[in-house]
């Protein structure tokens, strides 16, 4: 298991069959939400301080590379689509959702965010969709029609404060955490389902 230390530049690596830290891995910038590419078998790991992505070998848990992300700024939230070696990552500090090729380190797109706060994105490999949860009150969804090839289809209106979101990639619902709704503190799980090329 890879647990990102945010604050603590650090990346920590336990053996979850004997409940343990194996080792810690430290970086010169923060780090934020770490990946497991299935295909290429590498853990990916945004370092949103130096605006790059840390490639970490599971195998011996050493750090091959980083590799800088060109035009995003202070990036967080990752998914991988492992079969097109494509990381999708939210820089806040540009408000885009960038298109990040794994292989070749190049970045493939930069799509809009409605404004800084997106935290958490996921990738639905069925529908090939983008979700980012954007907690200024909007889900982000972005279609993938190539491994190079991206478009917005919509920011849909949230309650405020959703920063979270899974998917389920069986039925392609999108699950999203509430805690507020008007500005009132509340508890619950709202389920979406895809529908078309539009989110209901």
């Amino acid at each position: 298991m890879y647990i990102v230390n945010t604050l603590g530049k650090a990346v920590v690596v336990i053996d979850v069959l004997k409940d343990e830290i194996v080792k810690t891995l430290v970086f010169k910038s923060e780090t934020g939400m770490p990946q497991y590419d299935s295909v290429a078998k590498k853990v990916y790991v945004n370092l949103r301080n130096t605006n790059e992505v840390a490639e970490i070998d599971p195998a011996t848990d050493t750090m091959l590379g980083t590799y800088p992300v060109e035009g995003c700024r202070y990036n967080h939230g990752m998914a991988i689509d492992s079969e097109h070696h494509r990381a999708f990552l939210l820089c806040n500090g540009t408000k885009t959702l960038t298109v990040f090729a794994l292989d070749t380190h190049k970045v493939i797109a930069h799509r809009p965010l409605p404004q800084k706060g997106a935290d958490v994105v996921k990738f639905d490999p069925g529908l090939r969709r983008i979700y980012a949860a954007c907690s200024n009150g909007f889900i982000s969804v972005v279609q993938q029609d190539g491994a190079d090839h991206y478009r917005k289809l919509e920011d849909f209106a949230v309650q405020k404060m959703v920063h979270s979101l899974a998917v389920d990639t069986a039925t392609h619902r999108v699950f999203a955490p509430e805690q507020q709704e008007n500005g009132r503190p509340v508890a619950r799980m709202i389920v979406y389902e895809a529908i078309g090329t539009q989110e209901h």
